[in-house]
């Protein structure tokens, strides 16, 4: 069974004035797509037809470039459309209780998570994790890298993720990401980040 582009779980528009249509139609449709694509061609014929994503990423060392990049690709995005919502913003549930008791606050949390954000340099991801014990953790991967892959120096089970490649807000915010990275707070979906964290 090949790789399925998910649906977006809102309209293109639901997340306006923080992230436009435009922006989520190209990013969903033209680059979500691709890296779906992509990918079930870059398994096709081999032993990773079958395996979860999961699964591929846990081991992607072992695969081509075109696996690492389109298996992160394809997996990051399916996180980050759940991780929004029109209905977002406002923290709640044990999340909350755990980003008070391992950062301090919610305003450090999104101090050192906005932090993370702006300064990946050039294409990549920041994340929020959880480690075995439970304990959250920040930090960034490159490209389309991210914590569940083996070859990640930041590891652990993603429960929430922001991209900062331009194609995610270039059309709105241009050159400024700091702009597009708080805007972003107002669209968590933070019942959506509870559930990765209990799991």
């Amino acid at each position: 069974m090949a790789f399925q582009l998910p649906d977006l779980p809102y309209s293109f528009d639901a997340l306006e004035p923080n992230i436009d249509a435009r922006t989520m139609e190209i990013h969903h449709d033209k680059h979500h797509a691709g890296y779906t694509n992509n990918l079930n061609n870059a398994i096709a014929g081999t032993e990773l037809e079958g395996k979860t994503i999961e699964q591929i990423l846990a081991n992607v060392s072992k695969h081509s470039t075109a696996v690492r990049n389109n298996g992160g690709g394809y997996y990051n995005h399916n996180l980050f459309w759940e991780v929004m919502s029109p209905n977002g913003g406002q923290i709640n549930g044990p999340i909350a209780d755990a980003i008070n008791r391992d950062f301090g606050s919610y305003e450090n949390f999104k101090k050192q998570f906005s932090d993370a954000a702006g300064s990946r340099f050039g294409s990549g991801w920041a994340w929020l994790v959880k480690d075995s014990s439970g304990k959250l953790a920040i930090g960034s991967t490159p490209n389309q890298d991210n914590p569940l892959m083996d070859i990640s120096d930041f590891k652990g089970t993603p429960v929430l993720a922001l991209d900062v490649w331009e194609h995610a807000y270039y059309l709105n915010y241009q050159n400024r990401r700091p702009d597009y990275i708080s805007a972003f707070f107002n669209v968590i979906n933070w019942d959506e980040v509870n559930k990765r964290f209990a799991g």
